[in-house]
């Protein structure tokens, strides 16, 4: 009989407990109606997008029972009925209603008929600094709504590295109108810029300077590169000089024999004028004119003021060093290829930037996808609290089951605060990629992602061949390199002119008129008299009519008897082009490294999604089979928390592994060069700065 009450009192607390359970789980357990998803209110895109995915979007397993994905897109349902549209689709519509384009970026090269315009300093036009519209029709109740190609297109429109990078072409401009006059280009910086902080760095494209540390042996640290050099170029623009005086000159005279007055008085007045200019063959046109009128005191003069001018031109032709078209425009050429440059620069800048921004929308979905999975397990966990708490008060279990689910709590709510942070710097990186400026309210706006998995990627079928093939011909980094070394191949056909010895031939003419009246106050007699005319008309006539001409034509050579500057000069071009030859084979090897590389990484990172993939379905049916068995008695809680934390676990190397996989999908597209093509950028839209497409 003492036997058998503990045993019957134990028994009966047993059915007890069991009895509550069924109880609590009936209780809790929501009715078939509200399981069903409810029709999202109107104006409440969270729910719509809950409701409705991306059409892109890929199914995934479906969550742990009373688990909730707060505002993450479900998998498409395979009912009769059509599917309404998603929330992607709307905010397209809404998009194609209310759009308005931001103002295009033209920066127009200064351009008058005016003839006082060429002495007048010109000015481009105020920056703009105002987000586009398309981020304001991306809002939606407080929210930033944004799929990848939004984000993409946004950032075409309002990224400050495209922005920054759009002025190379004005000024790539700038230096073909500075060599067409002549003068040497100033060169365009077309490194690329990485302003936009997270997401993947990009490589330097070509014209961006070579990477890694060293010292500079030139002077002040300064090495100057051969490129350009040659025989100096004159200006191709006409110069006009004036130069016009009125002179007083009073000389005290110790001999008077000379002048005939004791104190000489003379007065002057000069004009001379220049004009001249070079061609691109090396002929120099110089015509010079000067006009005199000279007034003095002094009785040994016949005419008295005497008048005089001077008119010389001289053509001047270089027949050795200098001579020819292809010497004398180096620098046009040199500009030209730099602006083709810049433009090629442009677009390795846009795959840079569009690289980097999907890099952080992946980093923006993990964090989101984080935050969901600390959101689930936090809720669990204050579940399986709430119910051990009810059966502490049967005593049907320890309170230390209690405890350990408290633990579960704390640790759950600073696994989701942590995942919360991450968050809302992953959105802040997304918004400082997407804006020109700060805007206060849209800094504390949450950004939703709308895109939790990327389109299939063709490159994971293609043979390693076929990629480097690609790469070859669509990366802008190879078309750089192949124009750097035309100008750095005929920048030695451009340095040899110097070599050669100086041989000039010219030829000129000149034509002199004087004239004046005769001087009233002569005292040489017969000798006053003079038949010179007396006006400056008929002097200007004398000058050009060929009454007292002058011809010259004449050689002059001048040897370097030893030439060591030249010959140095000439001979490090050499170098220096044998230095471009192997950059370019080092550019070549790099690019089918790095393809290799990316077509490794994308492959392992699809290995690592689908072992995750298999880790997480069977993390959830563990769980699903922990449940099962703690609802009959062969499980407790703390089996269940254990199950949940592991299938959290799971799920979040998933995410991670899928974010990888994403992104080594971005990686691939780069170094195969198809970033571009693949998103559906428009180079000629990213020059605007305006997406039409």
């Amino acid at each position: 009989m003492n036997q058998f009450k503990p045993n019957s009192v134990r028994g009966m607390k047993t059915a007890v407990a069991i009895l509550l359970l069924q109880v609590n789980l009936a209780l809790a357990t929501p009715p078939a109606a509200a399981q069903q998803p409810a029709q999202p209110a109107s104006g409440d895109p969270a729910q719509a997008q809950a409701q409705n995915p991306m059409p892109n979007q890929q199914p995934q397993a479906p969550p742990p029972p009373t688990q909730t994905v707060p505002e993450a897109p479900l998998p498409a349902t395979n009912g009769a009925t059509a599917a309404p549209v998603s929330l992607a689709q709307q905010i397209q519509q809404v998009q194609q209603q209310s759009f308005a384009p931001p103002r295009p970026f033209q920066v127009p090269m200064p351009h008058s008929h005016k003839p006082l315009a060429p002495y007048m300093p010109s000015t481009a036009p105020e920056l703009d600094l105002s987000n586009s519209p398309r981020l304001q029709n991306l809002i939606r109740n407080g929210k930033i709504y944004l799929s990848l190609r939004d984000a993409i297109a946004v950032t075409i429109e309002n990224n400050l590295d495209l922005a920054y990078f759009r002025y190379n072409f004005p000024i790539a401009q700038t230096d073909i109108l500075r060599t067409k006059a002549g003068s040497s280009a100033n060169g365009v910086n077309t490194a690329i810029v990485q302003g936009t902080q997270g997401g993947f760095a990009a490589s330097t494209g070509g014209g961006g300077g070579s990477s890694g540390s060293g010292f500079s042996a030139g002077n002040g640290g300064i090495v100057t590169s051969t490129l350009g050099a040659g025989t100096s170029v004159s200006s191709f623009d006409p110069y006009l000089t004036f130069r016009g005086y009125v002179d007083h000159t009073v000389n005290q005279e110790a001999n008077q024999f000379t002048v005939g007055v004791p104190v000489l008085k003379t007065n002057t007045i000069e004009v001379l004028s220049n004009y001249s200019q070079s061609f691109p063959i090396g002929t120099n046109l110089s015509i010079n004119y000067l006009g005199q009128r000279v007034a003095s005191n002094t009785p040994y003069n016949g005419i008295n003021p005497e008048l005089y001018s001077n008119f010389a031109m001289t053509i001047s032709q270089p027949i050795l060093a200098g001579f020819g078209v292809a010497t004398n425009e180096r620098f046009i050429r040199i500009a030209k290829r730099n602006s083709q440059i810049t433009d090629l620069a442009f677009k390795a800048q846009v795959i840079a930037t569009v690289t980097q921004v999907e890099n952080i929308y992946w980093d923006l979905v993990n964090a989101y996808e984080s935050e969901q999975i600390s959101e689930r397990s936090l809720g669990f966990a204050n579940k399986n609290l709430s119910d051990d708490q009810k059966q502490l008060e049967f005593q049907a279990i320890p309170a230390m089951q209690v405890m350990t689910d408290q633990s579960a709590v704390a640790t759950a709510e600073g696994n989701l605060t942590v995942a919360r942070a991450s968050l809302r710097l992953n959105e802040l990186l997304m918004k400082n990629a997407l804006t020109k400026i700060d805007d206060p309210t849209i800094d504390e706006m949450p950004v939703i992602p709308l895109d939790l998995h990327g389109e299939p990627n063709p490159n994971a079928g293609k043979s390693i061949d076929e990629l480097i093939s690609e790469a070859e011909k669509k990366r802008p980094e190879v078309a750089i390199y192949q124009m750097q070394a035309e100008v750095q191949k005929q920048a030695l056909k451009d340095i040899n002119s110097e070599l050669l010895p100086t041989l000039n031939m010219y030829g000129s003419y000149a034509g002199a008129g004087t004239a004046g009246p005769r001087n009233p106050n002569c005292s040489l007699g017969a000798e006053c008299v003079s038949d010179l005319p007396t006006g400056f008309a008929s002097m200007f006539a004398n000058t050009f009519n060929y009454s007292s001409p002058e011809y010259q034509v004449g050689m002059t050579l001048s040897i370097n008897l030893r030439n060591r500057q030249a010959k140095a000069d000439q001979f490090r071009a050499v170098l220096q082009y044998r230095q471009s030859q192997i950059s370019s084979e080092q550019q070549q090897k790099g690019i089918r490294l790095d393809v290799r590389n990316t077509k490794f990484a994308l492959e392992q990172a699809q290995a690592h999604v689908e072992a995750a993939q298999k880790a997480r379905d069977l993390a959830q049916k563990t769980f699903d089979i922990t449940k099962q068995e703690q609802l009959l008695g062969a499980k407790s809680g703390l089996d269940t928390l254990n199950a949940e934390s592991a299938l959290a676990l799971a799920e979040s190397a998933l995410d991670a592994a899928q974010t990888a996989y994403e992104k080594a999908k971005v990686d691939i597209d780069r170094a195969t060069g198809e970033t571009l093509e693949r998103t559906g950028v428009s180079i000629d839209d990213a020059k605007l700065g305006v997406v039409t497409r």
